[in-house]
């Protein structure tokens, strides 16, 4: 698992255990290497995971490498954020957000 700036990247292998098997709640993007509005999130994101550390961890999964958890979860756009909170989906959202507005939807979960 490789973290770029305190967003750590998951694959199919590891997301049961770093994302469904977290004691905290898990904000997951999913994104792509082409995609123009995930790559608008990662800063937002990095500054989210920095912030709500001690409540949130924030991981991303390529779409294009890892199809398996990207089907079982039905996502059909980039960017998808989910949280996972006790190892259920308990929020999606799809589209590139500003920093206030994701908050203010995930503090309804977190």
């Amino acid at each position: 698992m490789t973290t770029i700036a305190g967003v750590a990247e998951v694959t199919d292998a590891d997301f049961a255990t770093e994302v469904l098997g977290s004691e905290v709640p898990v904000l997951v993007q999913f994104t792509a290497e082409w995609c123009g509005p995930c790559r608008q999130l990662g800063p937002v994101l990095r500054d989210i995971a920095a912030e709500e550390s001690e409540r949130l961890r924030v991981v991303r999964i390529d779409v294009d490498h890892n199809p398996e958890t990207t089907l079982a979860h039905g996502v059909l756009a980039t960017p998808t954020l989910m949280v996972f909170r006790d190892g259920e989906p308990v929020r999606s959202m799809v589209g590139a957000k500003p920093k206030r507005r994701l908050l203010a939807e995930l503090a309804e979960v977190v």
